[in-house]
């Protein structure tokens, strides 16, 4: 499995960054699930705010913190943004159905996967943001996937 770096400057940049991943995943025909990891404040949401534009989405994107999932509809299309953050026990997600959200042509963002281990399934990809100085260090990863392939050109 390669992994593929990128250096982010600022938000501005993590925004159009994730416009371009988000193409990639909008073209993408099926389910998808994409581990977002990285700190507090590393710049998990503002990446999905640039995902969510891709769709078309042009609103505002905060972090479902309380909710634990936000929805947005795109036709066809279904994004589903889960911030797991304050989860207690990976098994809540049994409770609200958490697997009949990796269907059909689903595309499903985690911020703080690590909460939800053992429920998840398998990431097609995930984000690495870590801080590096001003700016950020992503590094993606999609073991075993179709994505691996496309994601060369972002």
């Amino acid at each position: 499995m390669e992994t593929l770096v990128r250096i982010i400057d600022n938000d501005s940049d993590m925004v159009a960054f994730g416009e371009r991943l988000g193409a990639i995943l909008a073209a993408y025909n099926g389910a998808l699930s994409v581990h977002l990891r990285g700190t507090l404040g590393a710049g998990k949401t503002t990446l999905t705010r640039g995902i969510l534009r891709a769709f078309g989405h042009t609103g505002a994107v905060k972090s479902p913190t309380y909710t634990l999932v936000e929805a947005y509809e795109f036709g066809a299309r279904r994004v589903y943004h889960f911030d797991l953050y304050r989860l207690g026990d990976p098994e809540e997600l049994e409770y609200m159905g958490i697997r009949d959200y990796f269907i059909d042509r689903n595309l499903c963002l985690i911020e703080w996967p690590e909460r939800g281990e053992g429920v998840l399934p398998a990431p097609d990809l995930t984000v690495h943001i870590c801080i590096a100085g001003d700016g950020r260090e992503l590094e993606l990863q999609a073991p075993g996937s179709a994505l691996q392939s496309l994601l060369i050109n972002l």
